[in-house]
């Protein structure tokens, strides 16, 4: 009897984690709520009234102690003595480390100090980073962290093989990645394909197929591109391109190409029991979990380490490739290998996306940023392919190379292409549909 009741106890306790704790997730990401006159999902007013109480002296301030920090990590960690690419990279973060304290003082050269450089950069990109990724990851324990992605790996495990041509359990990477981290999905990634459970191939597809930015990431391209008024729409609207696109880009080269060694067959469960399967996964992963204090302090310890990495980044090769798009015909001629994806809608913009799409391989925020002023078609556009292109230099690039699946710079270069190309193709047409 007293087992019966210890058994009832546990039973309620993970239904409560899983069904709770993962609504309130649901709730700070994706449920609009009107407060003071402004439509948005909880998380983007909380970092609204924290950068309100901060002032626009303190957050800037706070970034800048950011910045810096990222800075001395790797010195600290000895991370940059690992590779050349993590030596290039320390000496972006130092470069990173200037333009911060040249944005937050006011100095230096006049053509950077121009509205559309340092300032915008700085007091529209890096702050709001800054602020929303360490407090989304707080709440990113409750979205990830007690069996809900698990239960959705469960639930479409089916569909991977056939679309994606990757297991069933790339589900969960698939989904953590594109909601949490694409260097918490990598992670998982490498930690699977070295346990030899993932193909070269299988791993390359996941790597460079599911891996983006993750939701809070979103959130800042969307408030850069005042898309936040349909954030549900151009999240999952987002979503489902960006997994269309790798469904194409696996059955092309150079990832079709790729070996793909012996293929790694689950069992498959009774049809019926699919659901109850997905609901006890998700019981089991909620009863398992850490405590909520616990999982919170993790997931914002990794927040802040997240954000310290890629601050120092954004803001030097940003920087540089603001400053390359301005005063250089580079982004011009590598915009017009995209030109057609946008010419065979009739875009009116269509060049000037064009460029913002080339400028995507350097940074992945340089789309939105350069697109800002732009029409509704021509920004949402670029906000898909912001996220669905998945690769850029300054951070998820270099950290493919650092696993140990097989993908060298070239080919992710010609993989960065396929994927930018076809989400123009294909979100033009959706931002048509559904324009205001």
């Amino acid at each position: 009897m007293q087992y019966a009741t210890t058994e009832s106890r546990t039973s309620l306790r993970a239904t409560l984690r899983l069904l709770g704790l993962s609504a309130v997730g649901i709730l700070i990401f994706f449920i609009p709520v009107t407060l003071q006159g402004k439509t948005s999902i909880p998380l983007d007013h909380m970092v609204g009234w924290l950068r309100t109480a901060m002032g626009e002296t303190g957050a800037g301030w706070y970034a800048m102690a950011m910045i810096l920090a990222g800075a001395v990590y790797p010195l600290i960690s000895g991370q940059w003595r690992r590779s050349q690419t993590d030596r290039i990279f320390l000496l972006l973060k130092w470069l990173g480390v200037i333009a911060g304290a040249l944005a937050l003082t006011g100095m230096g050269p006049a053509a950077l100090q121009t509205p559309d450089m340092l300032p915008f950069l700085f007091n529209k990109l890096v702050i709001s980073v800054g602020l929303i990724v360490p407090l989304g990851s707080v709440f990113l324990a409750f979205l990830v962290g007690y069996g809900l992605l698990e239960a959705i790996g469960i639930l479409v495990q089916k569909l991977m093989r056939p679309i994606w041509r990757t297991p069933g359990r790339s589900a969960i990477d698939a989904v953590a990645s594109f909601v949490g981290s694409y260097s918490i999905g990598l992670l998982i990634t490498n930690r699977v394909y070295g346990s030899g459970h993932y193909s070269a191939r299988e791993a390359a597809i996941i790597a460079t197929g599911f891996s983006t930015v993750s939701a809070t990431f979103m959130i800042i391209v969307a408030k850069t591109l005042d898309l936040m008024d349909i954030w549900n729409q151009y999240f999952w609207l987002t979503l489902v391109i960006t997994f269309v696109v790798t469904a194409i880009t696996v059955r092309l080269p150079p990832l079709s190409r790729m070996d793909d060694g012996a293929e790694h067959r689950e069992p498959v469960g009774e049809p019926g029991r699919r659901l109850a399967l997905a609901w006890q996964n998700g019981l089991r992963v909620a009863e398992q979990a850490s405590s909520l204090p616990r999982n919170v302090l993790e997931n914002f310890r990794d927040g802040l380490v997240m954000t310290i990495s890629i601050l120092p980044t954004i803001m030097s090769v940003g920087l540089i490739g603001l400053l390359v798009a301005k005063y250089t015909p580079l982004f011009d001629w590598l915009g017009y290998l995209f030109y057609p994806a946008t010419l065979v809608w009739g875009l009116e913009e269509g060049m000037a996306l064009s460029r913002a799409t080339a400028s995507g391989l350097a940074e992945m925020f340089l789309p939105a940023l350069l697109m800002a002023e732009a029409d509704f078609v021509a920004r949402f556009a670029a906000g898909v392919v912001c996220v669905s292109s998945v690769l850029f230099f300054s951070a998820s690039i270099p950290c493919i190379l650092a696993t140990r699946i097989p993908l060298k710079v070239g080919t992710l270069v010609l993989i960065w292409f396929i994927r930018a190309f076809l989400s123009l193709l294909l979100a033009i047409p959706v931002a048509m549909m559904i324009a205001p």
